[in-house]
Formats: structure tokens, sequence, C-alpha cells
């Protein structure tokens, strides 16, 4: 059995469902690694302009797997610390993968998205909930830190530090209807629909220029960082002229447009 299913439901749409239902996709190595390769290999499938990342079953991820977190061959001959550095580095390059892929990665928060599987939510560009998800930061809960996996980075620039302080020191769940009212998802939707409204954002994204679109994640990342907003705006500017510069897409929007017409962007 597969714990982690790719497949294209759609036309340039790649889906990555974690399928270890029956454990709520807990963060196990045999999961989590295959997840990493697959994040990967489809970051340079050209054929794929956006990626949308679930979960099977009625959990999107539970975290760390409690029943059976599963060893690697790189664990041999270490202690303990040792072991557990080098389980960190896994999973911190899981969250890593989401970011730098090429595409948009839409999360469809399909259920539960407990300690881990949050920070693995928040690590997606855009996400969308079921009514059935919650997020719970569980680290703060079991006597640990609930900053982990980058979720003390992503948490504050998604909803503000206010919040995010509150939600992580206090461990407390957060359902989906909260989640979209404080910006934590763009919205929250019936559990059936959930891929549906998923595959609708994707083909929107679609219809616009691969390039453009690839940029314009690149783009808003970097701004996350930006030291200065004179300083981001040169980096803005070098993007913008380069697809402006090097392809056609603005003359065939502007034809597009005149002719009445859908553009059909060749970058």
């Amino acid at each position: 059995m597969s714990f982690v299913n790719v497949d294209k439901p759609r036309p340039y749409i790649t889906q990555i469902t974690l399928n270890r239902p029956e454990r709520m996709n807990a963060m196990a190595f045999d999961v989590m690694v295959p997840f990493k390769e697959a994040l990967e290999e489809v970051s340079f499938d050209n054929e794929t302009r956006v990626v949308v990342v679930t979960g099977a079953g009625e959990g999107f991820c539970s975290g760390a797997d409690l029943e059976d977190p599963g060893w690697m061959d790189i664990f041999e001959g270490l202690t303990v610390p040792g072991i557990a550095r080098r389980a960190m580095r896994i999973l911190d390059d899981v969250v890593r993968a989401i970011h730098d892929m090429h595409q948009p990665v839409i999360g469809a928060i399909n259920g539960a998205a407990i300690g881990g599987g949050f920070c693995l939510a928040m690590a997606t560009d855009i996400r969308i909930a079921s009514q059935r998800a919650y997020f719970r930061p569980a680290g703060i809960n079991n006597g640990l830190t609930s900053a982990e996996l980058g979720l003390s980075y992503l948490l504050p620039r998604a909803i503000g530090s206010s919040r995010a302080f509150e939600i992580m020191l206090t461990g407390r769940d957060v359902d989906a209807a909260e989640a979209e009212r404080i910006g934590m998802v763009t919205r929250a939707v019936d559990h059936d629909s959930l891929l549906d409204e998923c595959y609708a954002v994707a083909e929107r994204i679609n219809g616009f220029s691969q390039l453009g679109v690839e940029l314009s994640k690149q783009m808003l990342w970097a701004g996350m960082d930006a030291g200065s907003l004179h300083t981001h705006m040169n980096h803005e500017g070098h993007a913008q002229l380069f697809v402006r510069m090097t392809t056609q897409n603005f003359e065939e929007a502007i034809r597009a447009r005149k002719e009445g017409r859908a553009p059909e962007f060749k970058d």
C-alpha cells in the first residue's frame, strides 16, 4: 500500500494525498519521506501548474505518529539526541519542500490538522478548509513547545502576532469557522465540495501565465522577508521586466481582450 498517492484529477492539476487514514495520516517516516520525494518530483513536472495537498479519510494530518514513528538507516549508530536531530531535519525538509515548489500549493484541509499537521497546513500557499477541519498546536499540550516546523514563523504572518501568540500559548483548537474569520484559511466549505472548490481555484490560476504565476508566488514569499519596501520593489520590478521583455504575454493579453476571448499565454 502506498502511503502517498499522486494523481491528476484535472488537466495541469496534481493532487498529492497523504494516505494512511487509519492513523489520521500521522507523520511517520514511511509517510513523510515519500511525501517529500513526491513534492520534489512534482515541482519539476512541467505539466503541473497547481498542486493540491490533502489527506485521506477524516483527518488532514495528526502530527507525530505516537504509535510507530518508524526507523531509517540514517539513524544507525546514533544516540537518542542524534536520532532526534536527524528526525527533525527530515520533517523540516518536508515544510521547505512545500515552500520551495515552483507551483502554488493549495492545502485542502479535510479534517484535523494537529501539531506537525498544523504546520504542514500553514506551509501551503492557499488554504481551503472543510467545515469539519480544525487546527491544534499540540506541542504545548504535551509539555513541549508549540513552535515547530516553522509554525512560529508562518502563523503570525498569516493571522497577525496577537492571535498567533494566543493560539500557540493556549494550545486550543481553532475550528474551520474561526479559521476563516481570522484569515487562517481563505474559506471554509461544505466537506463534500472541498476538492471541487480547490480545483476551481486551481483552474482559475491555470488560466494565467505559468511563468507569471511562479514568479508571483516567489515574490509573495520574498516579500515576507524583505528588509525594506525599496529593496522589495526593486526585486519585483526585475521580475516584472523579465516576463514583460522576454515573452509576448502582454501583447497576447491585449489582443485577447480586444477579440473578446481568453488569452493563450505561451511564455
